[in-house]
């Protein structure tokens, strides 16, 4: 394909609206969106590498929108995986954010809406390429979708060298490109996605075991509350009441099933501690979050098959002492 040059007789206006017909018709349809600029000039330099179209944009502050007028008229099925060379971009794609500067670089899907911002003179690699090329399964596509990988660790130190020798080679590779190549290149990328979604997950499952902890902590410290319930919870840690159940499911436990049983376990060291053998069971109950004494009793029998006060009766005994 032929390099792409903003025209240098023309006005800074008339340059940006045929950067905005480049931009259109070289990859999958996009708008280019102006920012407040002295002046604007702008080059795209392309090669396709067998299914691989390589791309080598360098331009002023922009934007640039993938809309879902432009999915509907185009359904096109592709990835595109940008490296940043130079400057920062800010990828915007369900509902992410990814700030990519030098070295970093992003994966994000053509079948849904994305916008690029450049805020200041940029120059980036772009891979596009058919998704299945990819052989990434769609649960860790969805994963990797706008967030920034590094190219400083892990196998970035690999793919980065070899992607920032593609940018420079991108006149002669419509020559001694193949298939094979482009197969190379894909397969690379997607090693480094796979690895860094790993780690991602990984860093997501030790989020969701700490969120649990907190939980836990929280009701724990909450036993004595018997308004304290699903709702409560959910909203004292911004998430759902369907997340916290499933969060907790996740562990073995429901919210009820949990509070229960610690709640009957403090009663019984209690009824057990001759120390409290003045308390009447009904205030231990109470203590610990059964105002109802006909409630606690029955939930207390249910548990460890004896009333609270055959529990008390029996004293350390209960405990296996």
């Amino acid at each position: 394909m032929p390099s792409m040059t903003t025209p240098s007789d023309d006005t800074s206006t008339g340059r940006f609206e045929f950067w905005r017909e480049v931009v259109g018709q070289s990859f999958v349809p996009l708008e280019a969106l102006p920012r407040e600029v002295p002046d604007f000039r702008a080059s795209l330099h392309t090669a396709q590498l067998g299914a691989v179209q390589v791309s080598v944009v360098a331009a002023d502050p922009h934007g640039v929108a993938h809309t879902r007028r432009h999915i509907a008229s185009d359904p096109a099925d592709f990835v595109k995986v940008s490296l940043q060379l130079a400057g920062q971009c800010m990828l915007t794609q369900a509902d992410r954010q990814a700030l990519l500067q030098p070295g970093e670089l992003a994966i994000y899907d053509t079948r849904h809406p994305y916008t690029l911002d450049f805020d200041q003179p940029y120059r980036t690699l772009v891979l596009m390429f058919p998704r299945v090329m990819l052989r990434l399964p769609e649960r860790d596509l969805t994963r990797m979708i706008a967030t920034t990988v590094s190219c400083s660790d892990g196998l970035g130190p690999v793919v980065h060298p070899f992607l920032c020798g593609l940018a420079g080679q991108v006149p002669q590779l419509d020559a001694l490109g193949t298939q094979r190549l482009a197969d190379s290149v894909v397969d690379l990328v997607g090693a480094m996605l796979s690895e860094r979604c790993a780690v991602h997950a990984a860093h997501q499952d030790d989020g969701r075991e700490l969120l649990a902890q907190r939980i836990l902590t929280y009701m724990e410290q909450r036993l004595s509350d018997p308004g304290l319930g699903p709702d409560r919870i959910a909203a004292a840690h911004h998430i759902s009441r369907r997340f916290l159940y499933k969060l907790l499911a996740e562990r073995g436990y429901t919210v009820s099933g949990w509070l229960r049983e610690r709640r009957l376990a403090e009663c019984l060291r209690d009824l057990a501690d001759p120390a409290l053998a003045h308390m009447p069971v009904a205030t231990v109950g109470s203590r610990w979050g059964f105002p109802d004494p006909a409630h606690f009793s029955h939930a207390f029998k249910s548990a460890y098959g004896m009333s609270p006060s055959e529990a008390r009766g029996a004293g350390r005994t209960v405990l296996g002492a």
